[in-house]
């Protein structure tokens, strides 16, 4: 098996995250298998890999929505074991999935601010209100800020195309102060006019700074313009990590042949 990786002094700068020889098993089946990965200040990160590669526990796991089984992690320096996803929140760490998690029926600025509601004291100082107007003000500066532009923040996110209900929902991640956020599949299905909308979107968060990303794909062409690294998940296990500069998806994809080919050789009567 082909390995290329990086060690953490060819990462620019300052570490935002460092995961050494992470495994999760679950029973008898082993999830991720001694994976590696580093995440610079200020870097967008692009994990390549088919399904059942090992690419959501990775997730799960950077999220603290699971556990690892052995090996470490470093937030921001320090060696930290991620208990909840409120603990991983509270460490900067934000996580957009696939589904969004998007109330179609509400507003923007209510998705905005969804469970995370500004309140203020009312009238008889013993009631808390809803501080709408607050929260409308915030979202929309939240939104032109990062470049997101919609009609008006009261428009219900139903009525929204797909790619700008993923811009909404990475604008809410933004808008929790986040320093690594993690992107999952944020390009599935989408056109290229979309696809194109949020692409803008993730460079010009990369040039306001403080942010460090990761993005989940399955797309070699879109990665290698995006992210500044690659790297390649096979079976659990990091097979290929490269500079994108330094990289293609012709050699991506022979890298992905030869490993199923040595897969089938083993695994054949």
């Amino acid at each position: 098996m082909m390995s290329t990786v990086l060690t953490e002094p060819q990462v620019a700068g300052k570490l935002a995250l460092r995961g050494d020889n992470l495994v999760k098993r679950f029973g008898a089946v082993t999830a991720l298998d001694g994976v590696s990965l580093t995440l610079g200040e200020g870097e967008i990160l692009g994990i390549l890999g088919d399904n059942g590669a090992g690419k959501s526990t990775l997730v799960k796991i950077l999220t603290g929505f699971h556990q690892q089984t052995s090996g470490t992690l470093h937030i921001h320096g320090d060696e930290t074991l991620l208990k909840s996803v409120d603990h991983a929140r509270a460490l900067g760490i934000e996580c957009v999935y696939q589904d969004l998690a998007l109330a179609n029926s509400l507003s923007i600025y209510h998705n905005m601010f969804l469970n995370r509601e500004i309140v203020r004291t009312g009238p008889a100082r013993l009631l808390r209100l809803v501080d709408h107007k607050q929260m409308r003000e915030r979202a929309a500066q939240c939104l032109d800020d990062i470049g997101v532009h919609v009609p008006s923040v009261d428009l219900p996110v139903e009525r929204l195309s797909g790619g700008q209900r993923q811009a909404i929902a990475v604008a809410r991640a933004v808008n929790t102060n986040a320093r690594i956020l993690l992107l999952d599949e944020p390009l599935a299905a989408m056109g290229a006019r979309e696809a194109a909308l949020i692409i803008d979107l993730v460079m010009r968060l990369k040039e306001k700074g403080g942010l460090s990303i990761i993005m989940i794909m399955h797309n070699y062409a879109q990665t290698l313009d995006i992210a500044d690294r690659i790297m390649l998940m096979q079976r659990g296990r990091v097979t290929y990590e490269q500079r994108s500069a330094n990289t293609s998806v012709a050699e991506l994809m022979d890298i992905v042949r030869r490993e199923y080919r040595a897969m089938r050789a083993t695994t054949a009567p």
